[in-house]
């Protein structure tokens, strides 16, 4: 953990900093950042540019800090980051992941993912942000979203600070510079905040670094990332056969022939199936007359098949360097909404070049095949069979050893005192939230039941998506403060709920079920979490 500041200095540095903001906010303009500041190899950095931002309805007074970390590579990007710094330090720190490729610098004015609507965000409550690009710059406006421009990959260093050597760096930096603004303090307490790759750099941060932050909230962490892409593949393939792929209207019908079937398993039709494992919807009670593609309102054979595949655990019959042997599939069929913008199947099936209105899944694996793969921006990714990669199966296998943050044994992590809140939604569009369920399953297995429960809590979120739009329950529960209470008082949450952040949906609230329990209705208010039990 960082060290703390000693309690006798609090006064006199609050003081100070409120006094002199604009001094210390200016001085640190063009301040040189020592490499040896930072334990991974760079080429130290600087401050390229400072603002002292005024006090508003929802942030207090604070110092915004641009930096830049030069890599060891003269050809490869730095690292660009921002530490927002407030006047009215809380003497705490957190630092923010990114999302898919990254390439921008995730808003450190922001909150955590899956965060509460009530409440202040981290800035407003007096802590130093920071975050980064992790480590290269996306194309502005590049189709149809930033978070798919994976260029970068041309260049190994930035692979590698994709991978996560940007987080050690950045939080290094970060830390450097908090030490320059508040007079040689440090943070009493450092957290990490992030979703889906954010998510797996939470991950990544627990088991590189334990001592690093005192505890991480990883929200539908994408944490088996080369084996996401390889899954990513495999449904580019199977989308991409004639006849396979689901316009928008056949997605919104299946979406609706799943609630139909299991919404009301739990106790309320309520647009929710908060027990995915309980749902057996078969998709064929969708077919078409004659199994034929004839109409919007029925689905093909070829189109029932691939719906099954994707929702189906896949494996590969080779070994990855990470040691990941398949991926658990999508849950198509427990309510994940695949008609979602961008996140879900998309509007066109997989092609070549590949369309900017295909689903995220294929546009993701389109980029990492051409620039990490191959490293051929020319290549066309239909024809990488993800299953049999042929002449390609090394260089994923290193890529692998890279990007999966897969290591169970958060020992370290536990024994630093760190404290781990792990949140994923059961409609995830995007990332399968079977798949984080195997993965706290194996930190149970490594570390003992009873030994995670000591440090660590999982929760899945029904009727919550990969980023809360259009979700039929989108969530939010002020995780930080149950952090906070965890790391400092040793007070672990009980009975948590979380609230449905849509707008309309009143004080619609649900149990934060610990997994693998789930929340049955019970009777009362259908609007009250407390109308709810946790069930196995």
């Amino acid at each position: 953990m960082v060290t703390p500041l000693l309690a006798t200095l609090a006064m006199p540095l609050a003081a100070h900093a409120q006094q002199s903001a604009s001094g210390h906010c200016a001085g640190l303009d063009g301040l040189e950042i020592p490499a040896a500041a930072i334990s991974l190899p760079t080429s130290g950095g600087q401050v390229t540019a400072t603002r002292l931002v005024a006090a508003t309805a929802t942030t207090g007074e604070y110092c915004l800090v641009d930096a830049a970390i030069r890599p060891v590579d003269p050809a490869a990007p730095p690292i660009k980051m921002q530490v927002a710094l407030p006047t009215q330090w809380n003497r705490n720190a957190l630092m923010f992941g990114g999302g898919g490729y990254n390439g921008t610098i995730p808003n450190v004015a922001g909150n955590v993912p899956f965060g509460p609507a009530d409440r202040p965000v981290p800035l407003a409550r007096g802590y130093a942000v920071f975050a980064s690009d992790s480590g290269h710059q996306a194309t502005p406006g590049f189709p149809p979203s930033t978070t798919l421009d994976g260029s970068f990959g041309l260049n190994d260093e930035a692979v590698r600070n994709f991978a996560g050597d940007a987080l050690k760096k950045t939080r290094d930096a970060a830390l450097h510079l908090i030490g320059e603004r508040y007079a040689g303090a440090l943070p009493e307490h450092g957290y990490f905040a992030g979703g889906s790759t954010g998510g797996r750099e939470a991950l990544a941060v627990a088991q590189r670094w334990p001592t690093a932050f005192d505890g991480v909230i990883a929200v539908y962490p994408a944490w088996n990332a080369a084996g996401l892409d390889l899954f990513f593949g495999y449904e580019t393939q199977v989308l991409s056969q004639p006849g396979a792929f689901l316009n928008p209207a056949e997605q919104a019908l299946l979406y609706r022939g799943v609630l139909a079937a299991c919404d009301h398993r739990d106790g309320l039709t309520d647009g929710v199936v908060s027990n995915p494992d309980g749902c057996r919807f078969q998709p064929r009670t969708l077919r078409c007359p004659g199994g034929k593609d004839t109409a919007d309102s029925c689905l093909s054979d070829t189109q029932i098949n691939a719906v099954v595949r994707i929702s189906s655990p896949v494996y590969w019959k080779y070994r990855l360097g990470s040691g990941e042997r398949g991926y658990p599939g999508f849950p198509f069929l427990s309510g994940a909404k695949m008609s979602t913008p961008l996140l879900g199947m998309g509007t066109r099936a997989p092609a070549h070049p590949m369309p900017t209105t295909a689903g995220y899944g294929p546009q993701f694996w389109d980029q990492w095949t051409r620039y990490f793969v191959t490293q051929d921006p020319s290549f066309d990714s239909l024809t990488l069979d993800p299953l049999a990669p042929g002449e390609w199966q090394q260089r994923i296998s290193d890529l692998s050893k890279l990007q999966d943050v897969n290591d169970p044994d958060l020992r370290p992590f536990a024994r630093a005192g760190g404290k781990l809140l792990l949140l994923h939604g059961a409609a995830d569009e995007l990332v399968s939230a079977r798949s984080t369920a195997e993965y706290f399953r194996r930190v149970q297995r490594t570390v003992g039941r009873q030994a995670t429960d000591l440090f660590a809590r999982f929760y899945l979120v029904p009727g919550a998506n990969h980023v809360n739009v259009g979700a039929a329950f989108a969530a939010g529960w002020d995780s930080l403060s149950a952090l906070e209470t965890w790391t400092s008082e040793g007070k672990a949450p009980v009975q948590p709920t979380v609230t449905d952040v849509n707008a309309g949906a009143g004080q619609r609230t649900r149990p934060l079920c610990r997994y693998p329990t789930w929340p049955r209705y019970t009777g009362g208010d259908p609007d009250d979490a407390r109308s709810f039990t946790c069930q196995r």
